[in-house]
């Protein structure tokens, strides 16, 4: 079936439990290893690492090395990524109304940022 192609290229880019959070971590403006690792709850540094490496492969991310001492590194979002803003925004947005549906329940804006770690309006 040909729509089956490039869903399953979709998901081996953005599939895991990780890469989605930290891509929404790196547009909330965390840049910082240690700011990306403390805005998402039991990550590990070792899967942090990881998955970095990856987004990076798949030009989702930019690893920045500044000349400091000592040297720091940032994680930028690159202007690819914006593609997947849509695509996180509707996830969000089934999750949302899958919670509502088996739980009855809504959900509150998670401190006012949106699926993209924008301001929500």
């Amino acid at each position: 079936m040909q729509a089956l192609r490039p869903v399953q290229d979709t998901l081996d880019v953005i599939n895991g439990k990780w890469k989605l959070q930290i891509i929404i971590s790196l547009n909330a403006g965390n840049k910082r290893f240690t700011e990306i690792e403390r805005s998402i709850p039991k990550l590990t540094s070792k899967v942090l690492a990881k998955e970095l490496k990856e987004l990076e492969q798949n030009g989702l991310l930019e690893r920045v090395v500044k000349d400091t001492y000592p040297v720091s590194i940032e994680y930028l979002p690159t202007e690819y990524t914006k593609t997947l803003h849509p695509v996180v925004e509707s996830l969000g947005n089934w999750g949302k109304n899958h919670r509502q549906h088996i739980f009855g329940a809504t959900v509150e804006k998670d401190k006012g940022t949106d699926c993209n770690g924008e301001k929500a309006k």
